[in-house]
């Protein structure tokens, strides 16, 4: 069974820690329960503060934790909630919840999951240098200030690098729970959850979940349209003329309002394309060769420099095994 232990902090908002929570108690178990099965929870789950005091949330609702944070001796996973938005206050009063972090995230034995703008408190922990995170759109640029060394990317709402994790906002801890579910148990289970919880499958680009496009944040509709072709064949080999030539522009054109638009240039956003799904291939079971073959890569080398461009990972740090579920 897998440990997780979350995190319960003063000053922000009960529900990214109780959604987590609720989420990996029900894992295994409340779906069978529904079909009439024998519940297997994978998941043990405690809550933790540090000292073992009760923590305060933003809204008035007061939390117990389960134990101390310095009673953990073992856990496999670690959640981080939100930490309310002055985010240099923040890392003073969680000075020791930070070195904490920075001791087990070092250690590389545990994974490490932040929330919102508790993901500021991996940063401040040295988790995510040199590494993508994404936080809430509304304190991302007081994160870069204080966290350069961090490659933010707030328009995604969920971010992996090996062993640490990312939720882009208060909601998006039910995004991040489940696709943690999924990287612990497999496709299935979290599947099974969503369902058992009624939670619609989690907003992430290019997942097994997918079925939708990635969301555009601007209106340019030529864009839009060559973002949609994407989608649908980014595992081919992507020519620029022809890219620009669905969004009725020049190849030149095309390519700077690609970027000014999305911030990433249009063979950074195939490459990304094939990375997310190559990821969830992974996690689901495929083979690295299998995977490097249907993503577009053409071979294992190519996809391995990719996911270090855009993981700092190499794929055999996503790939999902059986015995740990």
């Amino acid at each position: 069974m897998i440990d997780v232990t979350v995190i319960l902090l003063d000053g922000g908002l009960p529900s990214t820690s109780m959604a987590p929570l609720e989420i990996f108690a029900c894992a295994g178990s409340l779906w069978s329960s529904w079909i009439g099965e024998p519940a297997v929870p994978r998941f043990r789950v405690r809550t933790a503060t540090v000292g073992g005091r009760p923590a305060r949330g933003l809204v008035p609702v007061t939390l117990k934790p389960s134990v101390a944070l310095s009673e953990v001796r073992h856990t496999d996973l670690v959640i981080v909630p939100t930490v309310g938005v002055d985010l240099e206050a923040a890392r003073r009063d969680n000075a020791v919840l930070i070195e904490w972090l920075r001791r087990r995230g070092r250690s590389g034995k545990t994974a490490i999951a932040g929330v919102c703008t508790g993901v500021s408190l991996l940063a401040a922990a040295g988790l995510l240098d040199g590494k993508p995170a994404t936080t809430h759109w509304g304190v991302v640029e007081r994160c870069r200030a204080l966290y350069p060394r961090v490659r933010w990317e707030c328009e995604r709402f969920v971010t992996e690098a090996g062993h640490i994790f990312c939720g882009g906002g208060v909601y998006a801890s039910i995004d991040l729970s489940l696709h943690l579910v999924e990287r612990f148990c497999g496709h299935e289970v979290a599947v099974q959850t969503a369902r058992a919880l009624l939670l619609e499958t989690p907003r992430i680009w290019q997942t097994s979940y997918a079925a939708q496009p990635p969301r555009s944040a601007h209106d340019d509709e030529g864009i839009q349209r060559a973002q949609k072709w994407l989608f649908g064949h980014f595992a081919r080999d992507v020519q620029l003329d022809a890219l620009a030539a669905r969004a009725g522009m020049s190849p030149r054109n095309f390519a700077r309002q690609f970027h000014a638009e999305t911030g990433m240039s249009p063979a950074k956003a195939v490459e990304r394309l094939r990375c997310e799904t190559a990821q969830a291939m992974l996690h689901a079971g495929a083979s690295v060769k299998e995977t490097a073959r249907a993503c577009g890569f053409g071979d294992q080398e190519r996809m391995r420099r990719a996911f270090r461009r855009n993981f700092a990972s190499a794929p055999a740090a996503f790939k999902y095994s059986a015995a740990s579920a």
